[in-house]
């Protein structure tokens, strides 16, 4: 309860001025002590398709997260954590690479191919500093990591996920976890650190419908708010009450890796990350540029190298912030370390209770996710956070931000939650949850994320407002063009032409208009009733 508390007072509390740095080589004096002493070593744990309100620590009380609440309180809560681009491949690559996703050619779409010999990550970044690194269960995917040295590039380590067993539901993944982390460190050398990623497959899509409730003990009486873009009723609670069953299957495995570090005398001088990947994996949230969609759980803890834990920090901080703190604490230069340079910037003064960097503003932006519309575009978007304000401005406006009705808008997983909005506008129910869900958006967007989290009140025309969008606009579009963006520079349809690590999805709509219909049943991610029969206009 202390941090959530603490959380309700500091929202909206960040600083006033805004500066991109340039590189991340900032220590506090005792980090260097520390890494002058031993090295820490790093536990990196990222669930799959979770936002930043589904945990207790953010204040939910209908999801039970006990192993990000021990971090979050021996450590600290960040609450206005974002990752750049709310899709699972390009934000894993800011997260290992420290660059924003336009920053990253192939690599900042999904389903691409990682740009062969470039972007070296983090994690191998510590393998060539002494390391000794592995995985268990997802990585960076989906995509094609490419060839090094003649063998499949090991972007995240060496894989550990051969320990298998049976989850509580059928369609949570199969993968050990702790039995796959604890190998992984009977393996490592007594006189090595070690950096281990824990990928879990949850909450990421398929659910089994009513596990929720009937295995995971939930009431649908439980959930205090259902968000006002969706209907609120039985099926989307009982949706809503099996995605939070996954999330504290997810988090189960955290706190059992913490008590093994612990029972291993390793927890004093380990960095715990915690964290996800993107947004819920349900209607307006993840695939799109909104608080459900960005707005990520972040908690660090690091008993040896944390001073004064258990507190809120306030300011925005990026996914790609992540890297260079892995870096800074580890004790490798980036400049030295064969990394791209960052625009990213080290967490450990916030470690030690010094702020250096100004943090006053983030950059969002996203390319081609999932396949479904003409040519293989994307739905390009660029945002800025700044002074609790998300100004967002749509490229492409004409186009469907999650892809096209005939083809199933397939930049939305398939869900109990999607289903039930689309029959209400087939049905003539109510096209209202559609519009938001799947309609069209403006060119430019600005919500008050302060007050308005669901991001339901577009404040681009509103005159009051003006002085605010015109400084963030400026700001947003003087910063990309610092940072080469292809697409404020005029190339950005290089995007659409990168090719997909998976052949079969190019030229998808193409395909499937000119009858090859059965492809609807190849799009596993989503239902074959999501595609619509006949033209819809926006």
């Amino acid at each position: 309860m202390k941090l959530v508390k603490q959380y309700l007072f500091s929202i909206g509390l960040v600083a006033s001025n805004f500066m991109l740095s340039t590189n991340a080589n900032t220590k506090g004096e005792s980090v260097k002590k520390n890494i002058e002493k031993k090295l820490p070593n790093i536990l990196f744990c990222i669930a799959d398709d979770a936002s930043f309100a589904h945990y207790s620590a953010a204040g939910c009380k209908w999801v039970k997260t006990p192993g990000f609440d021990r971090v979050a309180n021996e450590g600290l809560f960040f609450a206005n954590a974002y990752t750049p681009n709310a899709k699972s491949a390009p934000s894993r690559a800011c997260l290992l690479t420290g660059r924003n996703s336009w920053q990253l050619e192939e690599a900042g779409n999904h389903i691409g191919n990682w740009p062969d010999q470039k972007y070296q990550t983090f994690m191998e970044t510590l393998v060539k500093h002494d390391f000794f690194v592995g995985i268990t269960g997802k990585g960076w995917a989906p995509g094609n990591p490419g060839m090094l040295n003649g063998a499949v590039r090991k972007l995240t380590g060496q894989e550990y996920s051969t320990k298998k067993m049976v989850p509580p539901t059928k369609m949570m993944g199969s993968i050990d976890y702790l039995a796959n982390f604890a190998n992984f460190l009977k393996d490592k050398p007594a006189d090595k650190p070690f950096c281990f990623w824990y990928g879990s497959l949850e909450p990421h899509r398929a659910y089994e419908y009513g596990s929720g409730g009937k295995k995971g003990g939930g009431k649908l009486s439980d959930i205090d708010k259902v968000p006002n873009f969706w209907p609120d009723n039985d099926t989307v609670r009982n949706d809503m009450l099996d995605y939070a069953y996954e999330i504290e299957y997810q988090d189960g495995h955290l706190v059992k890796m913490l008590n093994l570090l612990a029972e291993k005398g390793e927890l004093e001088n380990t960095i715990v990350i915690v964290t996800s990947d993107n947004g819920m994996p349900f209607p307006r949230s993840k695939g799109l540029q909104y608080e459900y969609s960005n707005h990520m759980p972040l908690a660090i803890m690091w008993p040896k190298g944390i001073k004064n834990s258990g507190r809120i920090i306030a300011d925005y901080v990026s996914f790609i912030d992540i890297a260079p703190t892995i870096l800074d604490a580890a004790g490798v230069e980036w400049r030295s370390s064969g990394m791209e340079p960052t625009a990213g910037k080290s967490l450990t003064d916030i470690f030690e209770n010094k702020k250096i960097h100004d943090r006053s503003s983030i950059l969002l932006g996203q390319e081609r996710h999932d396949v479904g519309r003409p040519n293989n575009q994307g739905f390009p978007i660029r945002s800025i956070i700044k002074d609790g304000f998300l100004y967002s401005y749509n490229f492409k406006p004409e186009l469907w931000p999650v892809g096209n009705p005939e083809t199933g808008y397939l930049n939305t997983d398939g869900s109990p939650t999607k289903s039930f909005i689309l029959n209400m506008r087939r049905e003539g129910v109510d096209k209202g949850y559609w519009n938001l869900c799947f309609g069209k958006h403006a060119q430019e967007e600005m919500y008050q994320i302060s007050v308005d989290k669901e991001c339901l009140v577009n404040l681009t025309d509103k005159t009051e407002y003006q002085k605010q969008k015109e400084m963030m606009k400026k700001l947003l579009f003087e910063e990309l063009k610092k940072q080469k963006d292809p697409r404020v520079l005029g190339n950005g349809n290089v995007f659409d032409n990168y090719p997909f690590a998976d052949s079969k999805s190019t030229n998808f709509y193409e395909r499937y208009m000119n009858g090859e219909t059965d492809l609807k049943f190849k799009t596993n991610w989503a239902n074959s009733t999501d595609y619509e029969s006949g033209v819809i206009n926006p």
